[in-house]
């Protein structure tokens, strides 16, 4: 237990996908944002960067022009013509005009240009992050959540479920595979921040409840619990 706390600061971090190939600019920009309280996933190339883009959906992109295996330009195109929204700030040596204009006919939401100071990139990275609302949909395997309305779904199935099992269902659809301790469903979900108010037996009742509305007519099951840890939102009953 005591090494997975996590405090609330932490429990909602905004995710970055940094794709930067060259080491030192790319150590510092991680470094820093990490340091900023963002949650930051660094690839080197174009291929791993793109196929990092669909696998982890993140909330803001920072994407450097010329890459190996496939450049800047090209991976954003294609990620924008799959549907990838995500705010993107581009990286580059290139400061023409022309250049620029290429980059945001590309789908760029912004543009950097190198050498920067990272207090220019943080900002830039926060008024990105300001213009862009979070998702109103979120989704994992057959499970959505319209957050906007409250209503979610099992396949096409409406869920009957109340206030507080709504707010366990979204705080676990934003934490998908990962770890989800009563700790941190207490703090984000019950908002209790004094230790010694004990609501662990509230939790346990309220996520056999959850589970019983997610496992209905036979589904298979998504929320598990790991024995003397939390509970998980997983398509995996072995890890």
């Amino acid at each position: 237990m005591d090494g997975i706390h996590l405090n609330a600061r932490t429990m909602f971090m905004t995710t970055i996908l940094l794709i930067e190939d060259d080491f030192a600019i790319g150590s510092t920009l991680s470094s820093g944002l990490s340091k900023e309280h963002f949650l930051v996933t660094w690839e080197r190339d174009g291929k791993s960067g793109y196929e990092s883009l669909f696998a982890n959906q993140p909330q803001l992109l920072i994407l450097d022009w010329m890459l190996p295996n496939m450049d800047g330009l090209m991976l954003l195109k294609l990620a924008r013509a799959k549907g990838i929204t995500c705010p993107t700030l581009l990286l580059t040596a290139r400061d023409q005009i022309l250049d620029r204009v290429s980059g945001f006919e590309a789908g760029a939401d912004d543009y950097l240009c190198k050498p920067f100071a990272f207090a220019e990139l943080l900002a830039r990275v926060k008024a990105l992050l300001r213009r862009s609302p979070p998702a109103a949909v979120l989704e994992f395997e057959d499970i959505r959540l319209d957050t906007v309305k409250r209503k979610a779904y099992r396949g096409t199935a409406l869920l009957d479920l109340t206030s507080r099992e709504v707010e366990m269902l979204e705080f676990f659809l934003r934490h998908p595979g990962e770890i989800v301790t009563r700790e941190m469903l207490a703090v984000d979900v019950w908002k209790i921040t004094q230790r010694a108010t004990p609501i662990n037996n509230v939790i346990d009742v309220q996520i056999g409840r959850l589970r019983r509305k997610l496992d209905a007519d036979g589904q298979p099951k998504l929320l598990h619990t790991i024995r003397g840890v939390g509970f998980r939102l997983s398509s995996e009953e072995r890890w």
